[in-house]
Order: C-alpha cells, then sequence, then structure tokens
C-alpha cells in the first residue's frame, strides 16, 4: 500500500495471468497551484519530468528482473503529461506508446483551470456531493464518476483482451479516472468507490486478472496487488483525490 518501498515491491511472475499497471503521469504547474486540471493540456514541470524518469527507471526494473519485457505494451492517454511520462518508460523498454483518449481524466468543465478554493466558494453543494462519489453529479457541468470508470474500462479491457498469457498492460494515465477505474474493475459498489484512495504523482497500482466471470458485465475477476506505490525516498504526498476537491 502507499509507503511500500520499491526494492520490496517485486513484480513477481505473473505466470498465465494478464496484469494491469496503473501509472499516473509526474506532476504539472496546475497540480502543484492545486488547480481542477481535467481535460486542459498541460504539461509536466520540471519536477514531473524527474519524476517520471526515475519511476519509469523502478518500474522497468520490476519489469526486466522478471524477464517480462517481452510482453509488456504501455497504453497512455492522450493528454501530454500523461504521453511524456509513458515515453519515459518506453525508451528504456524499447517500446511504443499506444494512445486511446478514453483513458483522459474526467472532464470538469467550467471547474477546469479553478483552484479548488475557488470551486469550494462557487459550486459548495455540488463540490460536496462529488467528493462523495455521488454518481449522477458532473464535475463543473462535464462528466460524472460513473462516465469516467465506464470508458477507462472499457478501453483497458479491450487492449488487455489482445495480451499474451502472462503479459503486462502499462496504462498511463490520470490520478482521478484510475481511482474510479480501479474501484470499478475490482468490483466495487459504487457507494464504496470512496474506499480507493488517489494515486500521487508518478505513483503506480498492480491489478492481476484472476479468472473469468460471465456474470460480471464481462469484466472478469480482478485482485489488487499492489497500490500507490511511489518513487521513496521522496516524501509521500497525500493524493489530490483526497486532500483537495481536484481532478489532474
Amino acid at each position: 500500500m502507499a509507503g511500500i518501498e520499491p526494492e520490496h515491491s517485486v513484480l513477481q511472475s505473473a505466470g498465465t495471468r494478464r496484469r494491469v499497471i496503473f501509472w499516473r503521469h509526474g506532476r504539472t504547474a496546475w497540480n502543484a497551484a492545486r488547480r481542477f486540471q481535467g481535460q486542459t493540456d498541460i504539461p509536466l514541470d520540471e519536477v514531473g519530468v524527474s519524476q517520471a524518469s526515475r519511476a519509469a527507471a523502478l518500474l522497468a526494473g520490476k519489469l526486466v528482473r522478471n524477464n517480462a519485457q517481452l510482453n509488456v505494451q504501455i497504453l497512455s492517454s492522450d493528454l501530454g503529461r500523461a504521453y511524456a511520462t509513458a515515453q519515459e518508460l518506453a525508451t528504456l523498454m524499447g517500446s511504443e506508446v499506444l494512445v486511446d483518449p478514453r483513458l483522459r481524466e474526467t472532464y470538469g468543465g467550467e471547474w477546469e483551470g479553478r483552484t479548488f478554493d475557488d470551486i469550494i466558494e462557487h459550486f459548495p453543494d455540488d463540490i460536496a456531493l462529488w467528493q462523495k462519489d455521488e454518481p449522477g453529479v458532473r464535475a463543473g457541468g462535464g462528466e460524472t464518476r460513473v462516465e469516467v470508470a465506464q470508458r477507462m474500462v472499457e478501453a483497458i479491457l479491450e487492449k488487455a483482451e489482445d495480451m499474451p498469457d502472462g503479459g503486462t498492460l502499462v496504462v498511463t494515465t490520470h490520478g482521478g479516472a484510475t481511482r474510479v477505474a480501479l474501484a470499478k474493475l475490482l468490483g466495487l459498489p459504487e457507494e464504496l468507490w470512496r474506499a480507493m484512495s488517489g494515486l500521487s504523482n508518478c505513483h503506480w497500482s498492480v491489478v492481476e486478472a484472476a479468472q473469468t466471470d460471465p456474470n460480471n458485465d464481462g469484466m472478469g475477476i480482478w485482485r489488487l496487488l499492489e497500490h500507490n506505490v511511489g518513487t521513496l525516498p521522496e516524501p509521500y504526498e497525500l493524493p489530490e483525490d483526497l486532500a483537495e476537491p481536484v481532478e489532474d
């Protein structure tokens, strides 16, 4: 869980099971300023570039140690901050980055670009419901949590089905979108989605396909192996999805 040192978090061989690594992008200037980023295409800042480089080296090491690099595919949001993060790993692995816009962060409508203080001041009722994961609430008139989770999971499952047995799909994406996609993929009911924390910048989570379940909306049964694993010894930062009403 959060705070696990990378050297104590070795990705064991998956055997014939497929795995998905959800990897959040590095920091941007809007992350640092606590702005609702949403689908606005903000690049990594200097800190974010450094985070992406270091996290990519850690992830590559985990994969190479288990001879898994031949069965790795990298799928990214088309937003620049995620793609630039993914490219750091692709360069080390000698891989290409595939892009799917369904992996974007939540579209936040008129909240995008606003600080969380401003959102709380001008939209107190909506943001309170949004923080509780009320399924019908639209972020700034944009998307709901359920809509984001649905498109995320569809994109991931489509690609995962093409993976060979024992393959690993690295999904480079965004904090809020990852949280709800993980919750849905793990089969949590919507009222429990808040049980999942978001990811800090350049942290990752790992899930494994356990078995097929035709009664589970075709998703199968997935289990969580690692969550919000980071790039220590850098200080741990509280995931923004818990600390502030900000999506990135």
